[in-house]
């Protein structure tokens, strides 16, 4: 586990199963205003200390190149359609609002290394025990947390699911890839681990796809969601109500909202894992500043890995999302640039919240042990 103070860990015990239900129904509705400041435990994590203005300056670190250790992927879907001069999946009816190409593959990598440095080199936080056995990534596309895990874990069997396959095509022998859909029936049983990241907020049933999770985990297995909550915040008011950056990411949830999808979910998971009958439900918050304003050398790093990222992605807004609100392409350009030209403020000391909510499986009571054996 990490020991830096960047997160705060926060323990639930179930609920009743009726509130759960009723919570979840609520959690699963119309997503929150972006204005709305979130619920009050938020302000329990602690602020990250900001570096003196002469100490800034995304010069000071050269990115490490993302190694990728290469049995292979079998698969024909390997259809793709092009907008706006980027390559999109055309599985499902390419219902993936975010492009599969080069520059977001290099992007998913990247924030994978940045995810390693803010948490000590930890893959996720479900105490699995030592020697967890089978492992699903789900939404694995490139593959680096499915392959790292193979690494990690030489006895476990890895599977790692997408609705693309892009991942490389040699990887460690206990490690799989296949093409599927989470959202349909999974015929996989007993595993140790179901691994989410960054999919909260593109499914478009996230209750369904924790219920098939349950379902194919052993009694006592885990489900993990690492999410990042889509709106930037400030602690200390350098950020103003109508900041470009902060401006664009409220459209960019209005744009999200029109295709179905909730920028806010990864903050309102817990009642869904509640009603789809998980206990010992943990969330560890960790806040990611946006840019190299952080006075740790560490968090400098991992804020111009998330700068680096954000700056790549919000290209993308003007494609399926704007074009969802009906945004001209002259107002989404000028949005952008003016987006762009924000973040390259070091005085202005913006972060992400990322949420690691990790729930177990109840374990089997005597009675039912002895049913089964």
């Amino acid at each position: 586990m990490a020991s830096r103070d960047r997160g705060q860990e926060r323990e639930r015990m179930p609920s009743q199963s009726p509130q759960a239900e009723e919570a979840a129904t609520a959690a699963a509705g119309p997503a929150a205003p972006l204005s709305d400041p979130g619920p009050p435990w938020l302000a329990e994590a602690p602020p990250i200390e900001a570096a003196g203005s002469e100490d800034v300056s995304d010069d000071e670190f050269v990115a490490n190149e993302v190694d990728s250790d290469l049995v292979s992927v079998t698969s024909s879907i390997y259809a793709h359609t092009y907008e706006r001069g980027r390559r999109y999946q055309s599985f499902k009816n390419s219902r993936y609002p975010i492009p599969n190409d080069d520059l977001e593959q290099t992007r998913e990598d990247m924030k994978h290394v940045m995810l390693m440095e803010l948490t000590d080199g930890e893959l996720f936080f479900a105490p699995t025990g030592k020697y967890p056995q089978k492992i699903v990534d789900i939404g694995t596309g490139t593959g680096i947390w499915a392959i790292e895990a193979g690494d990690a874990y030489p006895s476990a069997s890895v599977l790692g699911i997408d609705l693309t396959p892009i991942q490389p095509l040699w990887v460690p022998p206990n490690v799989e890839f296949i093409v599927d859909d989470c959202e349909k029936d999974w015929l996989l049983d007993n595993l140790d681990l179901a691994h989410f990241r960054f999919m909260a907020m593109i499914l478009k049933d996230v209750p369904l796809v924790m219920r098939n999770a349950y379902e194919s985990l052993r009694p006592g297995g885990w489900v993990e969601f690492q999410e990042l909550l889509g709106r930037p915040f400030c602690d200390d008011n350098t950020m103003k109500s109508d900041d470009a950056f902060k401006v664009l990411y409220e459209i960019a949830g209005e744009a999200y909202q029109k295709l179905g999808l909730s920028t806010s979910l990864p903050a309102e998971l817990e009642p869904m894992l509640l009603a789809a009958g998980f206990q010992n439900v943990h969330c560890k918050l960790m806040k990611v500043p946006i840019g190299t304003w952080a006075k740790d050398k560490t968090m400098r790093l991992v804020g111009l890995y998330q700068k680096t990222a954000v700056t790549d992605f919000i290209s993308t807004l003007a494609g399926r999302p704007f074009m969802a609100l009906g945004l001209s392409e002259e107002e989404a350009q000028v949005r952008l640039a003016l987006a762009r030209q924000a973040l390259d403020d070091p005085s202005i000391h913006r972060y992400f919240n990322y949420y690691y909510w990790y729930a177990q499986k109840p374990e089997l009571s005597e009675e039912e042990e002895t049913e089964t054996n």
